[in-house]
């Protein structure tokens, strides 16, 4: 068996090609980082070293890679032959992967058994919007008709922290110990991966959203807050009181949508924040808040793991979700010039209107019961 795995970082090392190769596939793993390319092909192995009160050490062997930018020719008969295609390098990367694919799958023969792709991004639909940016990207119908049923898109939901590495790290990767990759099973009509690692399930939308909506908004809260208390990195941020409070709160009232939403049991849910509150207290990953923290604009967008939530808790819960709005207010002032969001967005709260922020960055409209109080947040961060 053989997997294509776009992304040949940290996550893609140290998460994903780990399972995989478990699972038994040869991995080729395809970049543009030249230099990370060129150490990975000359390497027989690289290490994944699992962190926590149990930490072991797992070995990676039998990968290739290939280096997407220079050598795409290659890279289109790989996946020509392949069984899987995995990614890991930013929903607003799958754009520049997916004509690359369809070549790929242009080249698959007829007989070949259908591909299965499936993007492992923080973000709901990450595969949907990879198989779109595809199909778009095709020519005429009739290229659309002739290659859709030669590949199957299945969407996930990925976890596992993976903190900045050690400057002399190589190619190793330092991980966490837990992890979960969700996918979803209906996509592939009892055909499904043989991917021992993966949990299939039949509705995948309720474990994005939880997945999303805690350990995402956790993990921002945590080092938005803590960026502001002076702290240096995520296990030393939540040692703080106020922290804590703020993180355990924002993730009460995700819980509280996820309940009303969803239909998850409220104390299972209660269990799920609990353990992913301990998990960012592993002193094993020296984690700083400004990485976990970059990006603040993305992190603000209506979809993601502030407004995400905080409008499904107007609309299924009901009232102001304050905690979230806090960690909102929290993210406005993260100011860290050498990120080109932060600075951007510090650029936007000194000559935009509120009101403008809370439509264009946040994709919340006037009319909407949560544009008032978020334009108040915005205000306040301005001064």
């Amino acid at each position: 068996m053989k997997a294509v795995h776009f992304g040949a970082g940290n996550i893609g090392r140290g998460f994903v090609g780990l399972l995989l190769h478990e699972a038994g596939y040869e991995v080729v793993f395809a970049d543009v980082n030249a230099e990370l390319i060129d150490a990975l092909a000359a390497a027989d192995s690289y290490d994944v070293h699992l962190v926590g009160d149990e930490s072991e050490t797992k070995t990676v062997t039998g990968f290739r890679a290939i280096n997407s930018a220079t050598d795409e020719d290659a890279l289109v008969a790989e996946i020509a032959t392949a069984d899987v295609v995995t990614t890991a390098v930013g929903p607003r990367i799958l754009r520049f992967v997916a004509p690359v694919i369809a070549r790929g799958l242009a080249a698959r023969a007829s007989d070949a058994p259908r591909l299965a792709v499936m993007a492992c991004e923080n973000a709901i639909g990450a595969t949907d919007l990879l198989a779109a940016e595809l199909m778009d990207g095709l020519p005429d119908d009739d290229t659309r008709d002739e290659l859709a049923p030669r590949a199957v898109f299945a969407n996930t939901a990925v976890d596992r922290i993976v903190p900045a590495q050690a400057p002399d790290a190589g190619i190793d990767v330092t991980v966490e110990t837990f992890y979960e990759w969700v996918v979803d099973r209906s996509a592939f009509n009892g055909n499904v991966p043989v991917i021992p690692g993966a949990h299939f399930v039949d509705s995948l939308g309720p474990y994005i959203e939880r997945k999303l909506f805690t350990v995402n908004t956790g993990h921002a809260t945590v080092a938005y807050t803590g960026f502001l208390a002076g702290a240096t990195t995520i296990s030393e941020a939540i040692g703080i009181p106020t922290v804590l409070t703020a993180a355990e709160a924002a993730l009460a009232e995700t819980s509280a949508a996820l309940s009303a939403k969803h239909g998850l049991d409220p104390e299972e849910l209660a269990a799920y924040r609990a353990r992913i509150l301990n998990r960012f207290r592993n002193p094993y990953l020296v984690d700083e808040v400004t990485r976990v923290g970059r990006e603040p604009l993305r992190k603000l967008g209506r979809n993601d793991r502030f407004i995400g939530p905080a409008a499904d808790y107007v609309q299924f819960v009901g009232g102001v979700p304050e905690a979230l709005l806090a960690a909102v207010g929290a993210a406005l002032r993260f100011d860290v010039p050498e990120d080109s969001q932060s600075f951007e967005l510090q650029q936007l709260l000194q000559r935009a209107a509120a009101e403008d922020i809370v439509d264009d960055v946040m994709g919340v409209q006037a009319g909407e019961e949560l544009f008032g109080p978020l334009v108040e947040v915005v205000r306040a961060a301005q001064g």
